[in-house]
This record gives structure tokens, sequence and C-alpha cells, in this order.
């Protein structure tokens, strides 16, 4: 893909591991190989969980992979009116609506006697659409999007998978979509915006052409993809990549110290050997 833009985009909010190391080393390969570029994103719109001291650590320890990036680094956290403007053109094709709903009444709405067991989706348990025709705003209120009315606008909910694990085109049902996927968040109480709207907004803005990440979020694809389309936004390619798991099989998360790559660099552990405990050809 010639003039491919891919990007690596870590939360601030603990230590990178090796699978942090394993994403952000498949980024850059993909973009070196073509001549492209791959861009750092600093995702930290949680402002309570990220901390300035885990950013300066991604950059040490992605130079000392041998990753470097283009300048400057965009932060989501000065995003806002980006995400707002989008929100509001949402809110303007007729597809949110306010939810007043807190965990304990989804919960309890879910635990209703009812056939089958409540379904699960990219976010979660499916919300049950307790808030959707309430009508009226609420002050403090989330933002969901009305997934019924959204998938009624859109014609193609395609995209192109270019990963090992997917490999090929994809087209999403719009059925399947209302009742596995549901009205997703788009904006939090405590934050004026969801991972799924500030990932869509800024991969658009960042002129993202190939997203890589991880296969834990390849289901969240359908979402990115209807917001896509209800913002007149590109669709880029995806390459989702498989995890890296400790020897119990259960993939890592920032509480794995003991996966942290600063760990492994203070232990006298070179890059190659990095790259050998993931799984990645030596670098030529």
């Amino acid at each position: 893909m010639a003039g491919l833009i891919t990007r690596f985009a870590p939360s601030p909010t603990g230590p990178l591991h090796l699978g942090h190391a394993f994403s952000a080393l498949t980024a850059f390969d993909n973009a070196r190989a073509v001549g492209g570029h791959c861009l750092l994103r600093i995702e930290d719109i949680d402002s309570a969980r990220c901390k300035v001291g885990f950013e300066q650590a991604i950059y040490e320890d992605l130079h000392w992979l041998g990753i470097e990036w283009p300048q400057p680094v965009l932060h989501q956290s000065r995003r806002s009116a980006a995400y707002a403007a989008a929100l509001a053109r949402l809110e303007s094709l007729g597809v949110t609506y306010h939810c007043t709903c807190t965990r304990g009444d989804i919960r309890a709405a879910l635990s209703a006697p009812q056939e089958g067991l409540p379904l699960v989706g990219p976010d979660g348990p499916v919300y049950p659409g307790i808030c959707r025709d309430a009508g009226r705003p609420a002050p403090d209120a989330a933002i969901r999007l009305n997934m019924a009315r959204a998938v009624a606008r859109i014609r193609d909910l395609g995209f192109d998978e270019l990963g090992p694990l997917h490999t090929g085109p994809h087209l999403f049902d719009p059925e399947a979509l209302i009742a596995g996927v549901g009205d997703i968040v788009l904006a939090r109480r405590d934050i004026g915006t969801s991972y799924h709207l500030a990932v869509t907004v800024d991969d658009a803005a960042q002129g993202v052409s190939l997203v890589t990440r991880g296969d834990d979020l390849f289901d969240a694809t359908a979402i990115h993809v209807v917001l896509q389309r209800l913002l007149g936004l590109p669709t880029p390619a995806y390459h989702h990549h498989r995890l890296i798991r400790d020897a119990t099989g259960k993939r890592l998360a920032k509480r794995d110290d003991s996966q942290a790559l600063g760990l492994y660099r203070a232990e006298g552990a070179t890059p190659e050997d990095i790259r050998a405990l993931v799984g990645l050809a030596r670098r030529v």
C-alpha cells in the first residue's frame, strides 16, 4: 500500500508490556516495508487514570525498540472540540438519545425474567434500550447511538481486513448490529466522548489508511464503520493481529508488571530479544 499511514495508540495508564511491543512493532514494520509512516497517538481522554510518568515511559520504551514517529504526537485530551463537533453532527441526524441509566439500572433490566441470557457485544452486555424512547434531554446524561436508526441510514457496511486472522472483505448485517452490538455509548458523563467516537474521528483526522491493533478489537470494527458512514469519513483497511498471552493463555494487561518492557530493559534485554519473545523476525 503506497503511502500507507498506520498508528500505534497506547493509553498512558500503566507500563507498556510485551503485547504493546508486538502491536507497535507490527505497525512500524508494516509501514516501513512499503515506505509508509507509523504515527504515535496518545489516547489520554481518561484523565483520572492517565499519568505523565507513564507517557514519558512510552516514549522511552518505543525509542529503545527502535521505533520513531512523525511529530507532533496527537493527544486525545486536546481534541474535545473535534469530538463535540462529531457528536453534534450525529445528534443532527437524529441517531442519538440521552441515557440516564446507572450500571445498576442496566444490570437490573438485564436480570429480569426473560428468555435466554443477555447478549454480550463489543462493549459488554447489550444495552436493553431503557431510555431509547424517553424523548427528552437530561443534564449529566450519557449519549447513546440509536443503532436501528443509524443502520437505516447506511447502505454499505463493509471494510477490508488485511491481517492474517480475518483476511478479506467483511460486510456487517444491519439486524445483527442492532441485536448484537446495540445502542453503544458515544459520550460518557465523566468524559465528553467515548473510545469509539474518539478513535473514529482521530483516524480520519490523521489520514490513517491502515488501522493496526489487537484482535480483541475486531468486533468493535462494526461500530467504527457505522460511525464513519454517518460522519462521512473514509473507512481505512484494518489489520487485527494476534494477542500476546502469558503461560496460562491469559491476555496480557498493564497489571502484568512482570512483562513490562521497562523491566526487560533493566534486566539487560535487547530489542532483538523482545522481537524473539513475541515471535517477530529480526529487523533487517
